[in-house]
């Protein structure tokens, strides 16, 4: 077992070697240009990308014509808002998304704000979900637009996709969804799952940094976007820019293997955080699970360990790379947005870790690290004047520590 271990298979995964190995000619023999037309170094560019556009779309259940490929979800999202709300803000100016999306998302929302649109923010129930009912109730005349996360980057929980998806177009308002954390880790079908657009990223599903996709409907409804990047009219003319092949390659290759292994994947992920979740659960009192238990992801646990601060208990397990519910946004330590959306005090956030499992987490790795975290929060707790207090049945709550009478 190698140290230290890494539990933060959220935040980015490993390349899978087997994807490694379909891009490395990409890089030197098979150097071509995808765009270039007249050889055949051109054309072997050209073929890899067209291959690697239907594994993706074989992943989300889509056709490869409605692939556009970008440098990662951060992209595809921008484009997927900014887009929409150009195209069709002469029909409205009204948006809707939620309190618990990525920051990629809520600062495309502000920015779009700033031009003139209007959006509402759905809080979500204590476990991190919307639901079709609140989206129901949001939908106005002039919504051109729904953007909601399918599952949350930081406590794992999933959205009723489908349902919400079903109800946009029953109003004819265009839906997307951040599938980052879902696509490769769930089952997800654009067309079944009533999606209009959807990003992803290859650095979350065991492929290279730096290159993700859009998928864009071609009909029912046919999305049209305003490009964003204005070039040689790549991508159908969504996305200009030479394209990245050998990334390309590899988010091609992580797409099958992650459809491939979809099942097992998530069996092993499930299993090793039920085994890690149950001994942290058995051996400490004051901990609490964020997010909903039973929609969430498989391979995510949020953890709060209540008296002890998030920061400090992270600089206490130095051989686990995990990262701290308040997620030190440009470290600010403003607890995390996603757990003050859920009714989490700021107290409970701060103490509060993320788990992520993967495919090359082992069951000793995990056992190792739960052993660790129960370790760090019995000596921390043992300094912690408030759980001394609780332990004696003292209410914190109602204590008045202004010093006043």
């Amino acid at each position: 077992m190698q140290l230290p271990i890494y539990l933060d298979y959220q935040a980015t995964t490993p390349v899978d070697p087997r994807v490694l190995d379909e891009m490395l000619p990409y890089f030197t023999e098979k150097f071509g240009n995808a765009a270039s037309r007249s050889h055949s170094f051109g054309w072997s560019g050209e073929e890899a990308v067209e291959k690697a556009r239907k594994q993706i779309a074989a992943l989300i259940g889509a056709s490869p014509k409605e692939i556009v490929i970008t440098s990662g979800s951060t992209e595809g999202i921008n484009l997927a808002m900014k887009g929409t709300a150009e195209m069709y803000g002469s029909k409205g100016k009204h948006i809707i998304t939620s309190l618990v999306e990525h920051k990629a998302v809520l600062d495309t929302a502000k920015h779009l704000e700033k031009e003139g649109f209007e959006v509402t923010y759905l809080s979500p129930d204590k476990k991190g979900r919307i639901s079709v009912d609140q989206v129901r109730d949001a939908i106005r005349d002039d919504t051109i637009l729904v953007a909601l996360i399918w599952g949350n980057n930081e406590i794992g929980t999933l959205n009723p996709i489908r349902e919400i998806g079903a109800l946009c177009h029953e109003k004819n308002v265009l839906f997307f969804t951040d599938g980052t954390q879902a696509a490769g880790k769930i089952p997800v079908d654009a067309i079944a799952d009533n999606v209009d657009m959807l990003c992803l990223s290859g650095h979350k599903l065991y492929g290279p940094k730096g290159v993700g996709a859009l998928y864009v409907r071609r009909r029912n409804p046919r999305v049209r976007l305003v490009a964003q990047m204005d070039g040689g009219g790549h991508e159908r003319g969504m996305r200009s820019g030479t394209l990245n092949v050998p990334g390309i390659v590899g988010l091609g290759a992580a797409c099958e293997i992650a459809m491939n292994e979809l099942e097992k994947d998530a069996q092993h992920t499930s299993a090793l955080r039920k085994r890690f979740e149950d001994k942290v659960t058995g051996a400490l009192d004051h901990v609490h699970i964020n997010g909903d238990v039973e929609h969430r992801l498989p391979n995510c646990t949020n953890i709060s360990f209540n008296y002890v601060e998030g920061e400090s208990l992270i600089m206490g397990v130095k051989d686990l790379a995990v990262s701290s519910g308040s997620a030190c946004t440009s470290a600010s330590l403003e607890p995390s947005h996603v757990l003050r959306a859920c009714g989490v005090g700021d107290e409970l956030a701060h103490s509060s870790i993320r788990f992520g499992f993967g495919r090359h987490t082992t069951e000793e790795e995990v056992d190792f690290a739960a052993d660790q975290m129960i370790t760090a929060v019995k000596r921390l707790r043992e300094l912690s004047p408030l759980y001394e207090m609780v332990q004696e049945g003292i209410d914190i709550s109602s204590i008045d520590w202004s010093g006043g009478h």
